[in-house]
């Protein structure tokens, strides 16, 4: 079964809505307008409950099938990237700074079209849950929306989720059994020593060569304390210090990303790092500060939720192999997995620019295979009574 005739239908209703969006977008937990205008399309939809103000502009709406059953949750991001827009198109961003450059306003009008699909025909049993999120880029709204009790407080019992991905031919999914992204933690590093002049070292306690010898022995972390057969990275992605060419200063910062999949590595990575960092700043003579800041877990999806949700994309398009590749990237839709089974997927955007690159824009005729996904997901896990 390919797109759903009746999305088929409204495709170019979509287009506008996605446009709208994309040219006015909202950043981290403040996307209020985003969630007014999607409270006005779920309004004019006829959806039966609409409830908003979840992690200060989220928004859950619900829509009820024909007799009882349990309720299914699908999830869609609403915020945009802190970043200048370069696409030059007609829709592009009106507000400096800020840009649709990972393709929420798309994920959010896929959930629409569903919204309004399954509004109309209501071929399904029990309770769908729409679930538009703000602050999935770096604050982790999914979390804040659980710890609020989305969950209970809507009854769900599973949950999905679609992410675009460019490269991935349009109408094609792809998702995993278990983990599909991975955990993502951050560090800082503060080095202090003692400042001097470039010409007399010792006179000072050096914290730009300690730094530098911090970020060396990080690096054996992956290569000497960790199995090879798991998934790890760890990158020093920023070092700042100095303002002279022939001052010695007194403190270096070392910043950088891990990302993991098992919690075991995890704790071996902040175990071996506090050792690194303190083992190094005894050696060089100076002291240094670990910060290590857990972020988003690994995404892992359910291994049943995801076979579904797989066979279920190859009704609507083409699904890839059920054990597709996991990502090093990170998702926050993360915690709501950990307390509900369901699935996160990809969708292909076709050949466009990679997400948060400034040329980036959604491709509208993804939206389609996307509304017609989770409306097929709802009907085929809650048919409704012959």
């Amino acid at each position: 079964m390919p797109v759903l005739n009746r999305i088929a239908d409204f495709a170019e209703e979509m287009k506008g809505w996605r446009r709208h969006l994309h040219a006015n977008p909202e950043i981290g937990f403040d996307c209020h307008e985003t969630a007014g205008f999607v409270v006005a399309k779920l309004r004019e939809f006829g959806v039966d409950e609409i409830h908003e103000g979840l992690a200060t502009s989220g928004v859950v709406a619900l829509i009820r099938g024909q007799g009882d059953g349990p309720v299914i949750g699908l999830r869609a991001d609403m915020d945009a990237l802190p970043m200048d827009e370069m696409t030059g198109l007609d829709h592009a961003s009106g507000t400096k700074g800020r840009m649709h450059a990972c393709g929420h306003d798309g994920h959010t009008t896929m959930l629409l079209g569903a919204a309004k699909y399954l509004a109309e025909t209501r071929n399904f049993a029990g309770t769908v849950a729409l679930i538009f999120q703000p602050a999935e880029e770096g604050g982790g709204g999914a979390g804040v929306m659980v710890e609020e009790g989305l969950m209970e407080r809507f009854g769900i019992r599973e949950v999905y989720a679609l992410h675009n991905e460019p490269g991935l031919p349009v109408g094609a999914f792809r998702t995993a059994p278990g983990p599909i992204m991975a955990a993502v933690d951050d560090f800082s590093i503060t080095v202090t020593g003692k400042g001097g002049h470039g010409a007399m070292p010792h006179e000072a306690a050096d914290p730009v060569v300690a730094a530098c010898g911090i970020v060396t022995a990080i690096q054996t972390i992956v290569s000497r304390n960790h199995h090879a057969t798991k998934d790890l990275v760890i990158s020093v992605t920023q070092i700042h210090t100095g303002s002279a060419d022939n001052v010695i200063p007194a403190t270096a910062w070392i910043n950088g990303t891990v990302r993991s999949f098992d919690k075991g590595v995890q704790a071996m990575v902040m175990r071996r790092m506090r050792e690194v960092v303190e083992g190094q700043a005894m050696a060089y003579g100076v002291k240094a500060d670990l910060d290590y800041n857990l972020g988003y877990p690994a995404t892992v999806n359910a291994p049943e939720k995801a076979a579904f949700a797989a066979e279920v994309a190859g009704e609507v398009g083409t699904a890839s192999d059920p054990d597709s590749p996991r990502e090093m990237g990170a998702e926050d839709f993360s915690f709501m997995l950990e307390q509900r089974p369901g699935a996160y997927l990809f969708i292909g955007n076709g050949e466009t620019r990679g997400v948060h690159h400034p040329e980036y824009d959604f491709n509208d005729d993804t939206a389609p295979y996307g509304a017609s996904f989770f409306a097929r997901l709802v009907e085929r896990a809650q048919p409704a009574e012959r």
